[in-house]
């Protein structure tokens, strides 16, 4: 992939030389060529050209356009379906909601949320929404679509034009290769259960001129269809199954999402970390939570016909934030844990030594 970026960027200086050298071959032919040949001369001399051109041309930036200067609404005034999709960003008191059907074309928004400059990311041919830090050194990074690498799209920052994968945060081409950047706390969630956690929060805007460009309901039946790079053969996984990714410190482990909203509660562990992964009261949205509070291992079950997951070990009663609702620990909560939707192709790519969780 390097040597492909690399070619890609010297692009317009190849195609340059190569003008350069289809005139000077021109230009010593031309006398001595009959009409036939003078044609296919000026024939090859346009193909060049128009090569050339093309260099200069990132078909992606052409296809789908960032949104640069996002503006919002109320929860009240957006008109998002209430089973619809967000990627709902907090910073400091500030709660913002990017819905995916709008993502999905813009893939990225440059935006600053509690005084925090981040880039809202969402790729819709792995199904895997992120936010990452705009700042890197210290310098204030503007970012572009720029491509897409195994199914997996690339991101361009205007300042350096350094190259960096959307699932992983990584510069791998340009100046910047090998700088990480840092990943800001988001969920995925239905609209109508984040309106309700924060009534008050801002709602990104369809962008008038792209709006007609948004994704159908349905997308995920059309991406499911699309052709993958990575053979995710003898892993014995279909490279469209859909799953949750959780990291914690060196250890990976993917969690199928048919099977998390078959047990609506799941205790695990993820290296030396247990676990919690929560489905909301909505039957969609999810969550991941440490089982521990204080170096307290807690055990949770979830009673039925209620919403609150109770702990065992004393009584307490958690909601869907991780926060302790009713018993002697009211007022508690758990540290969420950063999870985020994936294909296996593309969390198998990243995480190639991750585990796989088995009912």
């Amino acid at each position: 992939m390097g040597i492909a970026l690399a070619v890609r960027h010297a692009g317009p200086w190849l195609a340059g030389v190569c003008l350069a050298v289809v005139l000077l071959v021109i230009y010593l032919l031309w006398k001595n060529a009959r009409i036939g040949a003078r044609i296919g001369l000026i024939c090859l001399l346009l193909l060049t050209f128009a090569g050339a051109v093309f260099t200069h041309i990132n078909i992606f930036e052409k296809m789908f356009h960032p949104y640069d200067s996002p503006s919002f609404e109320s929860a009240d005034e957006a008109k998002v379906d209430p089973g619809d999709k967000v990627l709902a960003v907090t910073v400091g008191q500030e709660a913002r909601a990017y819905p995916i059907r709008t993502m999905g074309y813009h893939h990225i928004v440059n935006d600053t949320v509690g005084g925090a400059p981040i880039a809202v990311t969402y790729c819709t041919l792995c199904h895997t929404g992120l936010v990452w830090s705009r700042v890197v050194d210290g310098k204030l990074l503007h970012f572009r679509l720029a491509g897409i690498n195994n199914g997996n799209a690339l991101l361009r920052d205007e300042q350096t034009s350094s190259i960096w994968q959307q699932s992983t945060g990584e510069a791998i081409f340009g100046p910047l290769k090998g700088q990480q950047l840092k990943l800001v706390r988001s969920d995925e969630l239905t609209f109508a259960l984040w309106k309700g956690e924060q009534p008050h929060g801002q709602v990104l805007k369809p962008d008038p001129l792209y709006a007609a460009e948004y994704d159908p309901k349905d997308w995920e039946k059309h991406v499911e269809k699309t052709p993958t790079v990575v053979n995710t053969t003898r892993s014995g996984i279909a490279p469209h199954q859909l799953m949750l990714g959780v990291t914690v410190g060196e250890q990976s482990k993917a969690y199928p999402i048919e099977s998390i909203l078959a047990a609506k509660l799941i205790q695990d562990r993820v290296g030396d970390q247990p676990l919690i992964v929560v489905v909301g009261p909505d039957g969609a949205s999810i969550r991941v939570f440490e089982a521990t509070l204080e170096n307290r291992h807690l055990t949770f079950v979830q009673r039925s016909g209620r919403q609150t997951l109770t702990d065992i070990d004393t009584g307490s009663g958690w909601n869907f934030r991780g926060c302790a609702v009713e018993g002697s620990l009211t007022g508690r909560c758990l540290a969420e844990i950063d999870a985020h939707k994936d294909y296996w192709f593309d969390w198998m790519n990243h995480h190639p030594e991750s585990a796989v969780f088995k009912n």
